[in-house]
């Protein structure tokens, strides 16, 4: 559509946007259009368009009338209106402004939907939710889906479940099983149990990305395997076992905790651990016996770093 195109045309009445299919192509353009808008590449505003993935999405949330829902990056509503017809509460962040706008617009009949305007990780569910269980249901941008995880995942008041539109490939990683495992796929899974809903095509999207998606379902474990305290010095092991992946275990921790490399041996023979593994091999059960192996003797052990 031209510039001349989105100048000219004329504002829709309300009770029109009421109507508006938006996983309608053409419809959906016109909407845009008519607010002098069109998808910003730097917010990753690529928006669905196939009704039959929207329909996956929400079943797959298995949402019921009681429940409370977060929507982070809901750009036009196209899922909020969704959300809105089944959960007790909706509350939906969008950081673009001129979307912000058009978005009370689409979900102005649902009085259950509440706007936040917001970097969605600068949002603390805590504020929002308190300690109410609630949902994350999202289409995420996906240059931020590793950070969003480890936001939502990490919080006090994590999402029971979520469910959530990602990358292909990314997806892929999420559920790796040891031998093949990523330090994103221990992020996730060490919260809860990630499995892919489906595969979405990329022309679902308007505009269309360059890969395919995946509607990823997590359900999050009732207590994580670590306190808040623990889990930071456990994820430092991780993160210096995967610094250089490559490489054989004992190597990569070596260079990323600064201890002696007959240290590290020790602790991981302590821990039952072949020191010639590689960092993608181990379960996380592993990773945590390992990294309680090590905790207790660099907070016990006197002996300094290199």
């Amino acid at each position: 559509m031209t510039d001349n195109n989105i100048q000219n045309a004329q504002p829709i009445q309300p009770a029109v946007i009421d109507m508006i299919d938006l996983t309608n192509v053409r419809e959906l353009k016109n909407l845009l259009a008519t607010h002098g808008m069109r998808p910003n590449k730097s917010f990753g505003q690529n928006f669905l368009i196939d009704r039959n993935i929207l329909k996956k999405i929400v079943q797959a949330a298995e949402i019921m009338p009681e429940d409370e829902v977060l929507e982070v990056g809901a750009g036009t509503g196209v899922l909020t209106r969704e959300l809105a017809q089944r959960a007790r509460r909706v509350v939906a962040v969008e950081i673009e402004r001129d979307m912000l706008t058009l978005l009370a617009q689409t979900t102005r009949r649902h009085p259950n939907v509440e706007l936040i305007a917001r970097n969605l990780l600068f949002l603390n569910p805590s504020e929002v939710f308190g300690q109410t269980p609630y949902k994350l249901v999202a289409n995420l941008p996906y240059y931020i889906t590793a950070p969003t995880f480890r936001h939502f995942l990490e919080n006090p008041n994590p999402p029971r479940t979520l469910v959530v539109m990602v990358q292909w490939e990314v997806a892929q990683r999420i559920i790796a099983e040891p031998g093949d495992l990523s330090l994103l796929a221990i992020s996730v899974q060490f919260y809860g149990r990630p499995h892919i809903i489906a595969r979405v095509p990329a022309q679902s999207f308007y505009p269309a990305p360059k890969v395919d998606s995946a509607i990823l379902r997590i359900d999050v474990h009732e207590q994580a395997p670590l306190s808040h305290e623990e889990r930071d010095r456990f994820f430092k092991v991780v993160q210096a076992g995967f610094s250089e992946k490559r490489k054989q275990l004992h190597n990569s921790l070596t260079h990323g905790l600064h201890y002696k490399n007959e240290l590290i041996r020790n602790w991981m023979s302590e821990a039952s651990i072949d020191s010639s593994r590689r960092a993608e091999t181990l379960s996380i059960e592993e990773w945590i016996r390992l990294w309680r192996t090590i905790d207790q003797a660099t907070r016990t052990d006197t002996q300094a770093p290199q």
